[in-house]
């Protein structure tokens, strides 16, 4: 693991948040180093010591003084600064001393040690100032006190405890969420707008196309992605402005997140806030291309993790990234999903788990993505050598694929659609009793879907599998009950769309022959074994 680490620590910040300068913290951050507080009346009040008071103020020199005083005096400015966080309650003032803090680190991160070696000594708790910070109503305050527990966390010798690291992550996972639950309200309020005064003024509101509303929100999404490249394009600065901060802090939550994700320890944690689940779902709806990259980015640190790696797919990582790598136009973001989809085939130990990735991103049609970049020129080599590799290894699994290997990747990637796997006679001789394998995996997820689909698609191939399953293997129609998959198929004859209810009864139809069949058969072997005039039915339907 050591090669990867030092992979990630040295990918420089720059990199990692191409427009840190327009974030909502930083420009805020600007405007609060302008405005230093009155220190000499925080200590005429006594609010402050003398000690604080001469340690904070040479703090506040030109850099190269400031650097002096801190070499000279390292225990003492933790003192002050960690204590001043604990007892200031001027939200003003808490927001200047949590600058100054992040504007020492972020000049050398060696310095984080200060921090820690006074806490260690002192045997206090080195987080808790900042993690009470999280509580606060101050957005700025809360977001720069988390930014710099990320980087206490990640660039000390010393890590996190579990039970901080635990409140941290699920706060960095909570944020995510709120801002993106604030995003969609927003958006469903404007279109609700925007289709209200199509109405009031007599215009034609196209209703009936079920993509016409992602596709105005990617068109306003390719907008304010041009604007941010070049300004002199795109909507107006103020328009852009407000579109990008609607979600306020979420940029600087992202940042955190990329932080914390390339320490090994702290993916484990995450994964256990269930924090995967959170940056697909979000990814899955419309976000910008900056919030696109950072999730992405940290999907791909935690896929450095070979166990991670191995799992990923089963929170559906690979479709949604396929999806918004046939949409995207930014090149940093395709650089950053190729990357994963590296990662998901290198990384596993489990040559059967790459093979599957690879089946799965053949199904998600990724290589007809790979034949477009290929014709495209890029300055970055990453990206050359990652379509290359990608395309080898996708052709590769093309040519050993099985089809029952094709059918059950489709089925776990929860797509279904009429491929032609699905209505070959032969295939379902052949393989329907491997449904049952790995306790009827594949057919407990035909049985989820028949519950949690609203996809017309997925609901009328999943109702014809599970008929064809029945049809093709003996005991099929009693497992089909046990997993609840009757009572679902049945219930989808009253379904509003004609598709899913003629399969339904098609589906219906082959669970009720199948009965009638088995019947006979039991009633022909208990005629052979009775004596003439007492045959009797034990058999069960």
């Amino acid at each position: 693991m050591t090669d990867v680490q030092d992979i990630m620590s040295s990918l420089p910040d720059d990199k990692i948040d191409m427009i840190a300068a327009t974030s909502v913290l930083q420009q805020q951050a600007g405007d609060i180093r302008q405005t230093k507080p009155n220190w000499s009346s925080y200590m005429q009040s006594q609010m402050i010591s003398q000690e604080d008071y001469a340690c904070v103020s040479s703090l506040d020199k030109d850099k190269k003084a400031q650097a002096q005083y801190l070499q000279e005096n390292a225990p003492q400015c933790a003192k002050t600064l960690l204590n001043m966080l604990s007892h200031v309650s001027k939200d003003q003032t808490i927001q200047y001393i949590l600058v100054l803090i992040d504007d020492l680190l972020q000049e050398d991160r060696t310095r984080v040690q200060i921090f820690h070696d006074y806490a260690n000594k002192k045997k206090e708790s080195v987080w808790a100032p900042f993690l009470n910070l999280l509580n606060r109503q101050d957005g700025f305050i809360v977001n720069m006190a988390s930014r710099v527990v990320g980087k206490l966390a990640c660039w000390g010798q010393e890590q996190m405890p579990k039970s901080d690291l635990h409140f941290y992550l699920q706060w960095l996972k909570d944020q995510l969420t709120v801002a993106m639950e604030e995003a969609e309200k927003k958006r469903l309020a404007e279109a609700a707008a925007s289709h209200h005064d199509h109405h009031r003024h007599g215009h034609h509101v196209e209703t009936h196309h079920p993509n016409s509303h992602h596709h105005q929100i990617a068109e306003r999404y390719r907008e304010i992605s041009s604007a941010i490249d070049d300004p002199q394009r795109g909507p107006a600065k103020e328009d852009l402005h407000v579109t990008l901060t609607n979600n306020e802090y979420i940029q600087s939550v992202g940042r955190c997140l990329q932080m914390m994700l390339r320490v090994d320890e702290y993916r484990f944690a995450f994964v256990t806030v269930d924090g995967i689940s959170t940056l697909i779902s979000i990814l899955s709806s419309r976000v910008n291309f900056q919030v696109q990259y950072q999730l992405v980015f940290c999907l791909w640190v935690l896929t450095f993790n070979p166990l991670l790696a191995e799992k990923m797919n089963k929170f559906n990582v690979i479709p949604i990234l396929a999806d918004i790598l046939s949409d995207c136009a930014k090149e940093k973001v395709t650089r950053i999903i190729l990357a994963v989809f590296r990662n998901l085939i290198e990384k596993p130990e489990d040559a059967q788990v790459a093979k599957e990735h690879c089946i799965a991103m053949v199904q998600c049609k990724v290589m007809k993505q790979l034949t477009i970049l290929e014709q495209r020129r890029f300055d970055d080599e990453d990206i050359t050598g990652d379509v290359e590799f990608l395309t080898e290894k996708l052709q590769n699994s093309v040519q050993d694929l099985s089809s029952f290997d094709e059918y059950a990747t489709e089925v776990k990637s929860a797509r279904l659609e009429w491929s032609p796997v699905h209505k070959s006679a032969k295939f379902w001789r052949e393989n329907a009793q491997r449904l049952n394998e790995k306790q009827y995996e594949l057919l407990r997820i035909l049985v989820h879907l028949l519950e949690t689909s609203k996809d017309p698609l997925v609901l009328s191939v999943a109702s014809y599998d599970i008929g064809e399953y029945v049809r093709h293997y003996p005991r099929g129609k009693h497992v089909i009950e046990q997993l609840g998959g009757k009572q679902l198929v049945m219930q989808l004859l009253a379904h509003e769309d004609p598709n899913v209810r003629y399969e339904a009864l098609l589906a219906v139809q082959k669970l009720m022959v199948h009965n009638w069949e088995y019947l006979g058969k039991q009633l022909e072997k208990e005629t052979e074994k009775a004596p003439q005039g007492s045959a009797q039915i034990s058999g069960k339907a």
